[in-house]
């Protein structure tokens, strides 16, 4: 396991201080807000350790209020429903006393069912990509300084990379992902590390069309809200193929599709995420036809 994903599984043990409490840490650094993966991923935790049977099928989220990563986050979990076939619960991130995240999961054992799914697309193997580091390693400034960083979620994309101005300005994306190292068994871990990695793309798919940039200044981005469905058992630490697409992006908001296939080409997620797009100053572009 690399020291950056041994750091995530740290920040997934969550420390139980009361009946259906938990408290998350934070990793020490410059963010200034929390990473939203990070909150999803320990509020699924919660809601897991509460659970006695099954596993987690879906979750639907909202991102209230951003978080503050110098302080750590409390995690309220109410025990909403124990069914025979389906378990319920209502996750609410806490900091400095207001709502900043809020979460509902739902838990089920698996069933004799019908059984159809979407073709996975073909693209190139894992192996025959470069690993990002390597790929960003020549370029300079931002993306140069990101190579340096240890990442517990190791990506390798299919294509140009998002941000190079040879990439296609169709609002779609792929590549490969999966944790920097091998896990144990632990089904609810493996679904928390996915959900943390989940977050760390979809905006990429949303701005593609468009000639804005992360620094720039001209956009306002936010994560509104992150639906997630667990189709099958999955394991973070074999590769996934991450397919994306974002449909539209209007009003202030833009959304991004996403699912993630095993190699066998298996459908094991599919999610969704809006995030916001609100414009502080017109942009340079037209959004490509």
């Amino acid at each position: 396991m690399s020291e950056a994903l041994d750091f995530l599984v740290d920040l997934l043990d969550l420390e139980a201080i009361e009946v259906n409490i938990f408290r998350g840490k934070h990793p020490a650094g410059e963010r200034q807000r929390t990473f939203g993966g990070q909150v999803a991923a320990q509020a699924l935790m919660a809601a897991g350790r509460t659970v006695e049977r099954g596993r987690v099928h879906s979750l639907h989220s909202y991102f209230l209020r951003p978080g503050d990563s110098s302080a750590p986050t409390l995690y309220e979990v109410d025990r909403i429903r124990d069914g025979r076939s389906f378990t319920t619960r209502r996750v609410v991130a806490i900091q400095h006393g207001r709502a900043i995240y809020n979460m509902q999961a739902s838990f089920h054992d698996d069933e004799v069912s019908l059984e159809h799914q979407v073709t996975m697309p073909v693209v190139p193997a894992p192996e025959s990509i470069l690993p990002l580091p390597q790929r960003l390693a020549p370029d300079a400034g931002v993306a140069q300084d990101w190579s340096q960083l240890s990442l517990p979620i190791e990506q390798r994309y299919v294509g140009e990379l998002p941000w190079s101005s040879e990439h296609s300005r169709e609002p779609r994306q792929r590549l490969w992902i999966r944790a920097d190292g091998t896990l144990g068994d632990d089904p609810l871990l493996h679904a928390c590390v996915v959900t943390y990695a989940s977050d760390m793309n979809p905006y990429d798919v949303i701005l593609a069309p468009h000639d804005v940039s992360w620094d720039d200044g001209s956009f306002m981005a936010a994560s509104l809200d992150h639906c997630m469905w667990f189709h099958r058992d999955l394991r973070a630490d074999e590769w996934m193929l991450y397919d994306m697409d974002s449909p539209i992006a209007h009003a202030g908001r833009g959304l991004a599709r996403g699912f993630l296939f095993d190699r066998d080409g298996r459908l094991l997620v599919s999610l969704v995420q809006e995030g916001l797009t609100r414009l502080r100053r017109a942009p340079s572009d037209s959004p490509a036809s």
